[in-house]
């Protein structure tokens, strides 16, 4: 679809298109709010729609009956940073600059570089007022890489990904202003940020529900620590399960359950998904907004979380850091009124780096000729306008844990370990089809995919100074 709407500018700079070129006024087709919530290591069976059985997620079930669920969306990458660049700039991490979560004192991550295109900056070109809340991770306060440097209006949240660690921090940052929060009297954070946030978040939906506007809604639920407001959510869970509180010294809420925290977070993050949707009908703008919901990588086992009692991998192996399924494949409901099928699910293998490709053709602008995308569009299958193209295949490294590699093309995925050793390195094949949860290595007998698919590895890898992944 690259260059359709260039070639319709020139169709009408010509005498004998003026008359086509003012019935194409007549015709433009009102372009959609998005907004794009990104939750953090919430695992592919964690919410109801995948399969959750003991989490309660309401509105996010609702959703996925009012919309399209996509059974095969893959994460940018296994750890936050990585895959939120890649999601930011539509290329995967063997192209990407940001490729692995490299901190920075005393606050902040590694900067992408001042002129990275983004997709702020696409829906910016778009006319769209641009806004993100939540979690950034990709760069540092008073960096070339702040939010509203790369293409968003407006941003309330953490800056860094490391400070996201914690509920109740000292500060936020609202655009590029520290914004420090309030103390009860023993000295202690009184503020959850999450609410904060999402308060924000519907601000910006109500001050902007007269014109375009893309919103991405980054909250940091169900990250890392345990830790809540003991409310009426967190009441549903209290004492229902079997386990023993652990103290929280540094927590406005001193004694947690884990289990019952870790699932009161996942419905509290359900219920920001319910007063978006309440929002979009109250001001009347429901039928022109697109909703999309996904997680930037798998479960975490950090800070006391469980998932192997959740079966929050849902039929998938591994979890947060693997680049097995259940590390990098991710839940995906898309929600879009009138345009969107309700209720239907996809398997169409899709990434994070087709997002840019998808939201331009959404919003009826092109992506600059200059700034590839290793994306594909699925307008198409949103929309079901046209021929949906697949990929031949898709790629992730992960640089931690001694180097990790995979492609998946078509049923067969391969996996490798240990990358960056020279005696240690193992490839290991799986045929997904046959095995969701790879438990069966069958590289032994297919020695013949197993160079076609690193053949693909070493194709997709380019090398960067900033960080650097092959052997000498």
């Amino acid at each position: 679809m690259k260059n359709k709407h260039l070639t319709k500018l020139i169709m009408c700079c010509t005498p004998l298109a003026l008359t086509a070129c003012g019935q194409a006024e007549q015709e433009t087709v009102k372009q959609p709010n998005i907004i794009y919530i990104l939750a953090d290591d919430l695992g592919y069976g964690d919410i109801e729609p995948y399969g959750q059985t003991i989490i309660k997620t309401p509105h996010l079930k609702q959703m996925a009956a009012e919309g399209m669920l996509f059974t095969q969306h893959y994460a940018g990458c296994t750890v936050s940073a990585p895959s939120r660049g890649s999601v930011m700039t539509g290329l995967h991490t063997g192209h990407s600059q940001i490729r692995g979560n490299r901190e920075l004192a005393p606050e902040g991550q590694q900067p992408m570089e001042a002129n990275t295109y983004t997709i702020g900056r696409l829906m910016q070109s778009a006319g769209y007022k641009t806004g993100i809340f939540g979690k950034w991770g990709l760069g540092a306060p008073g960096s070339e890489s702040v939010p509203t440097k790369m293409g968003f209006d407006n941003f309330y949240g953490y800056n860094c990904q490391r400070m996201a660690h914690s509920y109740y921090p000292e500060h936020l940052w609202k655009n590029e202003e520290k914004v420090v929060l309030e103390d009860n009297l023993d000295g202690q954070r009184k503020v959850y940020s999450q609410d904060l946030i999402h308060n924000e978040a519907i601000e910006f939906i109500r001050d902007n529900k007269d014109r375009p506007f893309f919103a991405m809604l980054t909250y940091t639920l169900p990250h890392a620590e345990l830790n809540l407001p003991h409310d009426s959510i967190y009441k549903m869970y209290e004492n229902k399960f079997d386990e023993t509180p652990f103290d929280r010294p540094n927590s406005y809420y001193k004694s947690e359950q884990p289990k019952a925290s870790f699932a009161a977070m996942v419905t509290r993050l359900d219920y920001y998904v319910g007063e978006v949707m309440a929002e979009l009908k109250a001001l009347g703008i429901d039928d022109n907004t697109i909703v999309m919901f996904t997680s930037d990588n798998g479960p975490h086992r950090e800070g006391g979380a469980q998932p192997d009692f959740f079966n929050s991998y849902g039929p998938l192996r591994g979890v947060k850091r693997d680049l097995y399924e259940g590390g990098i494949r991710v839940p995906f409901i898309v929600r879009y009124p009138g345009v969107v099928e309700q209720g239907v699910q996809t398997a169409h293998i899709s990434a994070f780096w087709d997002l840019m490709p998808t939201i331009a053709d959404l919003a009826n602008v092109d992506i600059p000729e200059e700034n590839t995308t290793d994306g594909i569009s699925y307008y198409p299958l949103l929309t079901n306008k046209g021929k949906q193209e697949v990929h031949d295949h898709l790629y992730w490294e992960f640089h931690e844990l001694g180097g990790r590699v995979a492609v998946r093309q078509g049923d067969w995925k391969a996996v490798v370990l240990n990358s960056r050793s020279d005696d240690k390195v193992k490839v290991e094949l799986y045929n997904l089809n046959d095995d969701i949860g790879e438990t069966k290595d069958v590289a032994a007998e297919h020695p013949e995919k197993v160079e076609e698919l690193v053949s693909i590895m070493k194709k997709e890898h380019i090398e960067t100074p900033v960080f650097p992944f092959c052997n000498k």
